[in-house]
Order: C-alpha cells, then structure tokens, then sequence
C-alpha cells in the first residue's frame, strides 16, 4: 500500500544538481503544446550543455477533449518513463494548463519511489505533481518556468536563474525581486511549500493532500482569477485547517487579476489575522520574469526586507 513521507523538519530529500552532459526530458502532464516553443525551448536547455529527451506523447492532443496533452493515460506513461529511466538526470514540464489532477491517481509510486531522486521542475497545474512528490515521495522539487512556457522563452533572466538553480545552487540561495514588499512584517522559518493557489486549494481532500501546512513557508500565485474568487479561494484553505500552523507565507504574481491593490487587499483582510509574516510579490509563478523557487527546503522568510533565503541549496552536490 502506498504509505506518504512526511516532511521532516530538516526538509525533503534533495535531487543531485546537473552536470554538463546530463540529460533532461521534457514531458506534458497537462495542456497541449505549441511545437515552435517547444523546440525553442529544447535549444535552450541544449545550449546549457544538457542532453534532451523529448516523451514521445508530449505533441499529443486528447481526441475528444482538447484541453488535454493527450488522454491521462499516455501523459502520465511519459512522465512516469521519465522517473523510472536511469539514464534521465532531470523532468522538466513543457506547460502546464491543466490536467495534472488526472493523472497524479495513474502513476506508480511504490516504482517511482524505489528509483534515485531526480529534479522535477515547473509551476503552475504542475503544483499537483510538487505535492504529491513531496508527500509521497518525500522529494524537494522546483517550482520553476516550463520549457515551452512564454517567460522560459523569452526572458533571458528567467531562463539563467533556473540555470543556476540546476548548476549551481549556492549562487541563488537568497530569492527577492524588484516588486517585493512587506505585506504583514517579521521573519519565520520553515520548510517551503506551495504553489497556485487555486490548484493547491483544489487538491484539498485528496489522496496527496498533506493535513496541514504548519511548520512551513507557504508560498502562493495564481492567473486570471477575479479577487472575490481569490477570497474565496483562501478562505477555503483557511476553513480546511490547511492553513493552521502555517509559519510564514510568500505571495508572488497575480497576472490577471485585477488591480493589484484590491488583490492585496484581499490577501491582508485574509491572511493578516493569522499574525505571520507575508511577503507581497516575490516575484515568481505566471509573471513575464519569473524566480525558480525551490519546494522542500528549509528558508528564512524576512518580510521586512521582503527576502526568502534558502538554509539549504536546492539541489545536492553529486556524489
């Protein structure tokens, strides 16, 4: 029987960081694929020295629902192939979209846990697959731009800070960004977490639902949801208990969305009462320049230098 792993306080088991020569595959958990961003992201990833895997389904379209990278069936084989391959160093997720949720119940998890962790990398719908790795796997994993996705593409910092985070961790310990501001002041520590709000929220009464986020650093985005659907989006975290215990939260893009100021608005009528500290616009999820923001890791948030440092590299240092 599948039994989850817990996080223990020290973090999740951290992948080994990439080499030259080391090889990525590339699948789709979720929405179709543009062919032209994925072949241009493919270059990218190629110039960085690394070998690329493409999942043979991920220019796949379900048949009858269109929204879908193909049926459940074949996304989750490409992804679960890509696990299990010796040969794979990293997954990273072409885009997300949606259809992460169907798949997540088709996977193996007593084979993807038997095999040596590997990094899995991308955000959005992909927020399913952190948290299921996490709790099921007991792996850190990266929540970062997609290789078909428009930011990964198109902004060059972008792309360099995942580079980094892959290469080279110890260069990107200390997350923060131009837009970054103090929502609700002080400082906390915990293991980071999180994701899009609306997926997380969404994975609520699941199988890989953790019971709670205490003791973390709960970090949040989203795209084109009204404000009052976000209120109830975060309310409904905070009457699930998903909430209790949270030590610290950081917000970060909310494309989209609406004025800003009532998004904020929103986030401190809410968030405020529980007497943590909150970061505004970190920097990172659906945002034309995005952050690599590593899921798993022990981090000291300062709210009032509107900073997330990470206590521990993403990735490990190769054996």
């Amino acid at each position: 029987m599948d039994q989850r792993t817990p996080a223990p306080a020290r973090g999740l088991t951290r992948p080994p960081r990439l080499l030259p020569g080391d090889r990525i595959a590339v699948v789709a958990p979720s929405s179709p694929i543009d062919p032209e961003r994925l072949t241009a992201g493919s270059e990218i990833l190629r110039s960085w020295g690394l070998e690329v895997t493409v999942g043979p389904h991920v220019l796949d379209t379900h048949p009858v629902l269109g929204h879908l990278a193909g049926t459940d069936a074949d996304r989750a084989a490409d992804l679960q192939s890509a696990w299990l391959d010796p040969a794979v160093d990293a997954v990273i997720c072409a885009r997300g979209g949606y259809g992460v949720h169907r798949i997540v119940d088709l996977l193996d998890w007593d084979a993807m846990r038997a095999v040596p962790p590997k990094a899995l990398i991308g955000f959005s719908d992909v927020s399913s697959l952190h948290e299921a790795f996490a709790q099921r796997l007991g792996i850190a994993t990266l929540y970062g731009p997609m290789s078909a996705a428009a930011s990964f593409i198109q902004d060059g910092p972008t792309a360099d800070h995942l580079r980094r985070t892959l290469f080279d961790p110890e260069s990107v310990t200390v997350l923060t960004s131009p837009t970054a501001e103090t929502l609700v002041p002080g400082s906390a520590r915990g293991i980071t977490a999180g994701g899009c709000l609306h997926v997380i929220t969404a994975e609520r009464g699941t199988p890989a639902a953790r019971p709670s986020f205490a003791g973390t650093i709960l970090i949040l985005e989203d795209v084109h949801e009204h404000p009052y659907q976000l209120d109830r989006l975060v309310t409904q975290l905070l009457r699930s208990g998903a909430l209790d215990g949270v030590a610290g939260v950081a917000l970060g893009s909310w494309d989209g969305c609406g004025r800003p100021e009532r998004v904020r608005e929103v986030m401190l009528d809410r968030l405020g009462p529980l007497g943590i500290p909150v970061v505004w616009e970190l920097g990172f999820g659906h945002c034309p320049s995005t952050l690599t923001v590593p899921l798993g890791v022990p981090a000291l948030l300062d709210a009032d230098s509107g900073t997330l440092t990470l206590e521990t590299p993403a990735l490990a240092p190769r054996s």
